[in-house]
């Protein structure tokens, strides 16, 4: 039964993990370097360590046996966990160490999305090693792993405030109602009547939209989008109309394929804010400075009270 896991079983479960990937004891010479004996024997020493047969090999070819396939997953979890560890020993003389989750909203215009690009530019010339992750969720959904510690810090729009979260201002958006090419009031865009477009199918957001926008009988809502590029999938279907941030929209426009419904009648102004946990925000070095990253590039007083 292995007990303590020593130097000689990290070794022996090398060998075994090389005979899984080339199927066999006899494949695994070249990729080992070792003769075929020498491999067998140091699968049967690790057999016995383990109290259980890994694998059947001979005539019939080879083959995991149930405990065997077990085996193998855990030890390849445990050699990926040695080999983070490592990674993230050789970086503890570093300043910034850990991971950062990030939240996106999933629809923010080429310009604003440059400039978050250059937050990471900013950040990663810092004494750093931090592993960045970013996710797609709707608001909901990023306020929710706020809380449970899931995300570090979300940005999107956030129309209600959520107690122990943190909202700070990024920026303005201007969103827009659009048609497809092929649309019945695509001839007739630039200049269609509020009364009319309701009348239509419009593709809505997974959450709650802000006030200002078109009030659509809720029967014609045929269908629902949670980020920029299902929403303009969907307009460009010419079945469905819908918002999309003006700076996007108008790269669709050029390329002929939509046209804004009315943007003097139909278009509203929504603020997106960077969201943190307030309870756990001051205890996390990466964030903070993260923080001040986004700050700097998108011109935010340093010092800009945050939003209850």
């Amino acid at each position: 039964m292995l007990v303590n896991v020593r130097d000689l079983d990290l070794r022996l479960i090398r060998v075994f993990l090389a005979i899984v990937d080339a199927n066999g004891i006899s494949a695994a010479q070249e990729r080992l370097g070792i003769s075929q004996s020498t491999i067998s024997t140091q699968l049967a020493t690790l057999e016995v360590r383990l109290g259980f047969k890994l694998c059947e090999r001979g005539r019939t070819g080879f083959r995991l046996t149930a405990k065997g396939e077990r085996f193998t997953n855990l030890a390849r979890r445990l050699l990926s966990n040695l080999s983070e560890f490592a990674v993230e020993t050789q970086h503890l003389e570093k300043k910034l160490i850990g991971q950062l989750n990030v939240g996106l909203i999933g629809h923010l215009s080429r310009s604003d999305s440059w400039r978050l690009s250059q937050v990471v530019a900013r950040f990663r010339k810092r004494d750093e090693a931090v592993r960045l992750n970013f996710y797609i969720h709707s608001p909901d959904q990023q306020e929710e792993m706020l809380l449970y510690g899931r995300l570090h810090l979300a940005i999107g729009y956030f129309l209600r405030r959520t107690q122990n979260l943190r909202y700070t201002t990024l920026l303005s958006e201007k969103q827009v109602a659009y048609c497809g090419r092929g649309h019945a009031l695509f001839e007739q865009a630039g200049k269609v009547e509020v009364n009319d477009a309701i009348n239509y199918s419009w593709v809505s957001r997974g959450y709650t939209p802000p006030k200002a926008h078109l009030q659509v009988p809720q029967q014609n809502i045929r269908a629902t989008a949670n980020n920029m590029e299902a929403v303009a999938i969907l307009v460009m279907s010419g079945e469905h109309l819908g918002y999309l941030p003006q700076e996007v929209g108008e790269e669709y426009v050029q390329q002929g394929l939509m046209r804004a419904l009315n943007p003097a009648q139909m278009h509203y102004d929504v603020t997106l804010h960077t969201v943190v946990n307030r309870v756990t925000e001051h205890d996390d070095e990466a964030l903070q400075a993260f923080q001040q990253d986004l700050k700097a590039v998108f011109s935010l007083p340093q010092s800009e009270p945050y939003l209850l």
